[in-house]
């Protein structure tokens, strides 16, 4: 079984904001295999199903943002897993353009505060799906960047690095994360 968390800000305030990227990716991946994002528990907003075969939860922490880790510090205890193994994580990257992916099977925080709570909950291995949003212009509050909404075309590039990471998220699940890595860490040409 794997748990697929895609991150994000509770509240209508936050919705389709850069920061909530991950939210929105995991939409993507309810609606492709039918799967309702519909149900309260661990601090979270749950739903499961199968992903080519394969028992997932999908899972976005209510906690805000920077406390990330206590939904899913949570929900891996309660299921009894290892988040190295299984467990996703989607989210906002500013270091990558607009419509880039960047997957990776264990890491850092890279300075983003919602790992950095998982990191702190459940250690540094788990596989991560990176969406770029951009490098914030420097005379913007890095806050008010990462809550702030995509220009028109930028978000054209999310939606398209949305549905390739639907995709890799697929050949994960089936155990191949190093071919996700290879098949879609591939700059995208604008």
């Amino acid at each position: 079984m794997y748990i697929i968390a895609g991150l994000g800000n509770p509240g209508k305030q936050y919705e389709h904001t850069r920061h909530n990227v991950g939210f929105d990716t995991l939409d993507k991946l309810a609606e492709k295999y039918h799967i309702p994002i519909d149900t309260q528990k661990h601090k979270a907003v749950c739903g499961s199903g199968y992903i080519e075969g394969q028992k997932v939860i999908l899972v976005k922490p209510q906690t805000y943002m920077n406390l990330s880790g206590e939904s899913l510090r949570e929900i891996i205890d309660f299921y009894k897993l290892n988040p190295a193994e299984e467990l996703i994580v989607i989210y906002d990257d500013i270091s990558l353009d607009p419509g880039q992916l960047r997957i990776r099977a264990k890491g850092s925080a890279g300075g983003h505060n919602g790992i950095k709570s998982i990191i702190a909950h459940l250690g540094s291995e788990f596989m991560r799906v990176k969406m770029g949003v951009g490098e914030k212009p420097a005379h913007y509050d890095l806050a008010d960047y990462v809550l702030g909404h995509f220009q028109k075309a930028d978000r054209e590039l999310v939606e398209e690095a949305m549905d390739r990471a639907v995709e890799a998220i697929a050949m994960m699940v089936q155990g191949d994360c190093a071919g996700a890595m290879n098949h879609y860490n591939k700059k995208v040409e604008r």
